[in-house]
């Protein structure tokens, strides 16, 4: 009898397990999130910052028509790692979410709650034929009565952080967080513990390579270039 690779044809359909307990579409989804670019989120007392390793492909690229931070609402913000087509339409049924829920209660939707119904859409994706897992992770962060910062993944599973990373960087970044993250950090230092971290994963720290953005008095608003510029040359000084 001819051999055959322990797991072999676990592979061909979404719903069928391995032998190990594996869902291998799902963990090839999981490989595509490692392989992006990095994307972080870190968390203060005055609200939250996210970056991004925004390295464009090419130079006749129009940088604009490149974006990796995405509005969700008024005062959600997300960020993706993967394939940027497949987090583009997490991002748009997400502000399908929170518009749903405004008009139905008249209040923002909560960071947790938009977070949850989320992770249910990717977590479908696990288990019905026909689908795919997404390709691609979200950072989702806002602010109600307080910062809040999660972390979703192809399998539909997300985890609140006080400081994440996902992406190729996503290593080199936690390692950064767990040696300089404090609880009592303002928002200037997350500014600068967000490019510290994204610092290795890019190979020129300048205002070109990076993207940002803050959530602050429950408003979200991207930095400009000129902003980011600021906080790179003081943190190289």
């Amino acid at each position: 009898m001819a051999f055959r690779p322990r797991g072999i044809g676990y592979d061909m359909a979404i719903t069928v397990f391995s032998p190990d307990g594996s869902l291998y579409q799902v963990n090839y989804a999981s490989e595509a999130v490692k392989r992006g670019a990095t994307a972080l989120g870190v968390k203060c007392d005055e609200g939250i910052v996210l970056a991004v390793d925004k390295r464009i492909p090419s130079k006749l690229v129009q940088p604009e028509s490149f974006e990796k931070i995405f509005q969700v609402d008024t005062h959600i913000g997300a960020a993706e790692s993967g394939m940027i087509a497949d987090a583009r339409q997490l991002v748009e049924r997400a502000r399908l979410e929170a518009q749903i829920h405004r008009l139905t209660y008249d209040e923002d939707i909560s960071v947790s709650l938009l977070c949850k119904k989320i992770g249910d859409l990717m977590q479908m994706h696990t288990q019905y034929g026909g689908l795919r897992p997404f390709g691609a992770s979200l950072i989702i962060a806002g602010v109600n009565e307080e910062p809040e910062l999660f972390v979703t993944d192809p399998s539909g599973g997300y985890l609140g952080w006080k400081a994440a990373a996902i992406g190729s960087g996503r290593t080199s970044a936690l390692d950064v967080f767990e040696a300089e993250y404090k609880d009592d950090i303002t928002m200037d230092e997350s500014i600068l513990l967000a490019l510290k971290a994204l610092k290795p994963s890019v190979e020129a720290l300048v205002k070109s390579n990076v993207e940002m953005a803050l959530i602050k008095d429950k408003k979200f608003r991207k930095m400009s270039d000129d902003d980011v510029k600021k906080y790179i040359d003081e943190l190289r000084e």
